[in-house]
């Protein structure tokens, strides 16, 4: 098994991969997200994966509430749904982390990333770890019930982790918050409410949004996102699929015209395989309702696989500086 391009940290196995089927769009404010994991599935991931010599266990799916489609009750839908999947998935993926496996989750929509990162940042504590979280989406994700135009929860993970929300899902994990915005590094974002922008630019996150991409290029915002990563930072990677542009992967609820394209993500995906800091990844809100021919689920397992070091020819380490 090569593992030149991955070797995260050594609290984990190299090369020990865990997928985690969580299939809920209980955050979303469409229905079908719930199918992703199963679109991934039958894109073929796991056979993708051992492919590049990784040993693959699927884990299933966790088994949660229904979505019951109701209305937001105090800015929040279906706040006490939203708390069990995500403490389902708190649960899981520690456990994958303790087993010292990367784990894979498999959305579902982004509200997950609650249950997914908390879970990360607690290995963190235990392991003496430093923590970095890659936010790819089209949305900065810090709505709050006081902010959000929907109340759907999947516009707030971000916020939750920060401590911003309410006290079931900030607790989640057992430390508040979960997650300081000096940990993360947000890239492609290019739909955000107007309330929505000042807390995040008070908060101080690092965002690499379209505009400063379009400027700079993403090869100078992925070097700034990387930046003082080291043999003791756990990589979090947390993809929205919205991240990408439409064009090329229309299969999510809430496209935003604008995004990367295709070499943009597959740099992104491989300068962090470069760094072999990856230990756990989110794909989320893949929602094969809306997709053509499970185009989209083929794009995101061809970006995974990148994320794995798989590449065009083999470079040696003066090629990638």
């Amino acid at each position: 098994m090569n593992t030149s391009a991955f070797s995260p940290d050594t609290a984990l196995a190299p090369g020990n991969i865990s997928l985690i089927g969580v299939p809920t769009d209980i955050g979303a404010g469409m229905l079908g997200a719930r199918m992703g994991p199963e679109a991934l599935r039958v894109a073929g991931l796991a056979q993708a994966l051992t492919q590049l010599g990784l040993d693959v266990k699927d884990c299933g799916n966790l088994h949660g509430p229904a979505n019951p489609w109701l209305q937001a009750v105090n800015g929040f839908r279906h706040l006490p749904q939203v708390v069990q999947w995500n403490q389902l998935l708190h649960e899981a993926l520690y456990c994958e982390l303790q087993a010292r496996r990367l784990p894979i989750m498999l959305g579902g929509d982004h509200c997950l990333a609650i249950g997914s990162i908390s879970a990360v940042a607690r290995h963190c504590r235990d392991q003496g770890k430093k923590l970095r979280v890659l936010w790819f989406d089209a949305h900065a994700d810090f709505n709050t019930a006081t902010l959000t135009p929907s109340g759907n929860i999947h516009g707030m993970p971000v916020a939750c982790l920060c401590g911003h929300g309410p006290q079931e899902l900030i607790q989640i994990g057992g430390h508040v918050p979960a997650l300081q915005p000096k940990q993360i590094r947000q890239i492609g974002i290019r739909s955000v409410d107007a309330g929505e922008k000042r807390l995040v630019h008070d908060m101080g996150i690092e965002v690499f949004d379209m505009r400063y991409i379009d400027e700079m290029g993403m090869r100078h915002a992925m070097e700034l996102a990387l930046a003082l990563v080291d043999a003791n930072t756990h990589l979090h990677v947390s993809l929205d699929v919205d991240f990408l542009d439409p064009a090329i992967a229309p299969g999510v609820g809430t496209t935003v015209r604008g995004g990367p394209t295709y070499r943009e993500a597959q740099l992104c995906m491989e300068m962090i395989a470069d760094t072999g800091r990856l230990a756990s990844l989110d794909v989320v809100e893949l929602n094969p309702a809306l997709d053509v021919g499970n185009q989209t689920a083929e794009l995101a397992v061809d970006l995974i696989e990148s994320l794995f070091g798989k590449s065009t020819l083999m470079r040696s380490s003066a090629a990638k500086r």
